[in-house]
């Protein structure tokens, strides 16, 4: 996500601001690079860039329309939603993507760029490469998958999209996948579960924070990751100010998988096998979640 993020909002109303470097998810985050969500998808075409309107499936399909599984396993007959933060594309479209757009209980920009490791590793590839390996392990068990982009190569879509995406599809459950862009010594990944905001998203509030808690003991579990020392508690945060939270119809999360400032957290993600285990991590959450 961003590395400036407007910070924790617990349920007491405690707000926590980290440095002022964007990375993650678009909402809060600061880092060399912004990151977000997505709302209606900015209007870019040509270039490997997403149309507004647009909806995929991965490798290849149309997004939106949903992946089918194989039609049996532990997922049968589940609708899953899941969201790549950021795009490769936006950084070359900074003026779709910082059209303002209603999150419910405010105005967000669309989306953001992400942040990336020291190295360069952005934070949209990890997210991109994290979301395949779990679309064939979702397909696998069984269960119909959704993308809210298509490639690494294109433009958004808004973060009011993406949420629009899983609810269109009535998906059973929605995760958004991000890495943080903090200051360096900040390590461990943590999970965001919406705060209601009313008129909104009350109803899936109690089902997010189930799914949240699946897939943080799953995510720890396999993964090896610690929880993040420097936000939220026991890796579990609350906030009201992202827009695929506030906007979703569907029980969803988001996970920052970790720090890409931080060169322990970089260094899994940039290893093609510890990518391979944050996805397995994220099935077997899906898994607990609907058992």
């Amino acid at each position: 996500m961003r590395i400036h993020r407007r910070g924790a909002m617990a349920a007491g109303g405690l707000a926590l601001c980290l440095v002022t470097l964007t990375a993650c998810g678009g909402d809060g985050k600061s880092s060399a690079n912004q990151n977000g969500e997505g709302a209606q998808p900015p209007v870019a075409t040509g270039g490997g860039t997403t149309p507004a309107g647009a909806t995929g499936k991965p490798d290849g399909q149309s997004k939106g329309d949903g992946d089918s599984g194989s039609g049996s396993g532990s997922l049968k007959g589940k609708v899953i939603a899941i969201d790549p933060g950021h795009n490769g594309g936006n950084s070359e479209h900074p003026s779709a993507i910082a059209k303002q757009v209603n999150v419910g209980n405010g105005h967000k920009e669309c989306d953001t760029t992400g942040t990336s490791t020291n190295s360069g590793y952005n934070e949209s590839a990890f997210t991109w490469d994290v979301s395949k390996r779990l679309v064939k392990l979702l397909k696998a068990q069984g269960a119909k998958v959704v993308l809210t982009r298509d490639s690494d190569t294109g433009v958004g879509p808004c973060v009011t999209e993406r949420a629009g995406i899983g609810n269109r599809a009535h998906a059973d459950a929605a995760l958004s996948i991000h890495a943080d862009g903090a200051p360096a010594s900040g390590h461990g990944f943590h999970v965001i579960e919406p705060l209601p905001v009313k008129g909104f998203n009350t109803k899936i509030v109690p089902a997010s924070v189930k799914l949240g808690h699946a897939l943080r003991d799953a995510f720890k579990a396999g993964t090896g990751i610690p929880y993040s020392n420097y936000i939220g508690s026991k890796a579990l945060d609350q906030r009201d100010d992202l827009g695929g939270l506030n906007l979703s119809t569907v029980p969803k999360v988001f996970v920052e998988c970790g720090n890409m400032r931080n060169s322990g957290d970089a260094a899994k993600f940039t290893n093609p096998a510890d990518r391979q285990r944050i996805a397995e991590a994220f099935a077997k959450g899906f898994e607990a979640y609907f058992a």
